[in-house]
């Protein structure tokens, strides 16, 4: 497929990739530097793999201003993976956690949790269908062993601005908006994010914790379910995502060669054109009700009529636009 080709991918699967990197994982997939193999073939305790390593966790690193008091993980099995295993490590069943809940990812994560340990549901806007974030309550002097939250809400449009205060470890799914700015990644003890929107391919998930708080885990664990473990075979503990690993790399170094103020500043003026679109248009309207809660990363809205849906559709579908439905649950 030639790039002019390309459709505009609006999926609320994986995100789309950037033509660069698509183009430098194609020729690593015919055959990744001087190996003589491609890189789907490529061992993953391989110099050449294990250097791929080194570079993907020194730049998550360098992103997040972070030093060697945190340990960078590459693991399989995507976001639903981390929300069992975060409590899994560090709930026991006696000891309480919280959770913000504003959408149905932060829902889920929750609901996983209820496996290990009780869980608090600090604030949620479920009542009024997680059309704004919720109001917080005070979020000191608890004795959560963990607070959780979802940084932006794919499905229904709204993203936290502000990282929340608390003085209990504070974790983070960052799925689809990690690296999307700058952030004080300091702040947390340990954050995720699922590949597969703005670091690459499904497959993988991203876990970034401070050292202090893995050596909290409450549980003895197969190692294969134990943070800890992953963080000292250097996330080869099992056979990696050899593929999925380089293409997160390939997505690092795109990053930075964009740098994450003008991507952010790109961000905010695509979002601000659509809103305001959205906002001087009598046949649509946001999802999100409250201005300041909206996503920078994706705009919800809907059609105020069916007509007005079909025609926005055979729009999208003559300009290439695909995907522009959203999420299943949601339409």
């Amino acid at each position: 497929m030639k790039t002019d080709d390309r459709k505009i991918n609006f999926n609320a699967g994986p995100g789309a990739l950037p033509d660069v990197v698509i183009r430098r994982a194609q020729e690593a997939v015919a055959a990744y530097g001087r190996t003589g193999m491609s890189i789907l073939e490529l061992p993953h305790r391989s110099k050449e793999f294990i250097d791929i390593v080194d570079e993907a966790k020194a730049r998550v690193l360098a992103f997040c201003g972070l030093d060697s008091d945190y340990e960078v993980m590459w693991m399989q099995g995507g976001g639903r993976q981390q929300f069992a295993l975060l409590p899994m490590n560090f709930l026991p069943s006696d000891g309480r956690a919280g959770y913000l809940d504003s959408g149905h990812w932060s829902d889920e994560a929750l609901g996983y949790a209820k496996f290990y340990g009780n869980v608090d549901i600090v604030a949620s806007s479920a009542d009024c269908g997680y059309t704004r974030l919720p109001q917080l309550p005070d979020l000191h002097g608890k004795d959560w062993r963990y607070l959780h939250y979802t940084t932006n809400n794919t499905i229904f449009g709204t993203q936290w601005h502000n990282i929340p205060g608390t003085d209990v470890p504070l974790t983070a799914d960052m799925s689809s908006d990690i690296f999307c700015c700058e952030r004080d990644y300091t702040k947390y003890d340990l954050f995720y994010a699922a590949a597969q929107k703005n670091l690459g391919i499904a497959g993988i998930a991203l876990v970034v914790a401070k050292k202090s708080f893995l050596a909290r885990c409450m549980r003895s664990l197969p190692p294969m379910f134990d943070y800890r473990a992953h963080a000292a075979e250097n996330s080869v503990l099992n056979t990696a995502n050899v593929f999925g690993i380089y293409t997160a790399l390939l997505m690092l170094r795109w990053t930075e060669e964009e740098g994450l103020q003008n991507i952010f500043e790109r961000n905010r003026r695509k979002a601000e054109l659509v809103y305001n679109a959205l906002d001087a248009n009598p046949n649509f309207q946001p999802t999100v009700t409250v201005p300041a809660h909206r996503s920078l990363m994706n705009v919800c809205f809907k059609a105020k009529s069916p007509e007005a849906e079909q025609r926005l559709y055979a729009l999208c579908d003559a300009a290439g636009i695909i995907g522009i439905k959203g999420h299943r649950s949601a339409g």
